[in-house]
């Protein structure tokens, strides 16, 4: 899909804002005790999605994260089917004062790859 060059500068901004997590680095890290969010609409979470991650489309997520997610300080691995809405919502995170919430580089479609058994269908 091609971006506009505003929507593509806002998420390199998000980039330089937020940590990015390699997707070979996710499992280890929900085993941890992070929450992998799927910030995708309902509709796309429906179709395939990490499992056990919850779901806050993009649209809502500052409205609801407080309600889902109140600790400031847990890991929260944002994720879309790229990176560029997971990185725009880390960093919305990051503003509002989430100290580790991170995006995962590649988003949905990097991680399938690399870990096709974990993905829910």
């Amino acid at each position: 899909m091609a971006y506009t060059q505003k929507f593509q500068a806002m998420a390199e901004a998000a980039q330089a804002k937020a940590s990015s997590v390699a997707p070979e680095e996710v499992d280890e890290l929900l085993k941890s005790g992070a929450v992998a969010l799927d910030i995708r609409d309902k509709e796309e979470h429906d179709t395939g999605h990490i499992a056990g991650s919850i779901n806050i489309s993009r649209g809502k997520l500052e409205m609801n994260i407080e309600g889902q997610l109140p600790d400031l300080n847990m890991t929260i691995l944002c994720y879309c089917n790229a990176y560029n809405r997971g990185a725009l919502s880390a960093a919305s995170l990051v503003e509002m004062g989430y100290t580790n919430a991170r995006f995962i580089a590649g988003g949905l479609n990097a991680y399938r790859k690399v870990h096709e058994t974990t993905v829910a269908q």
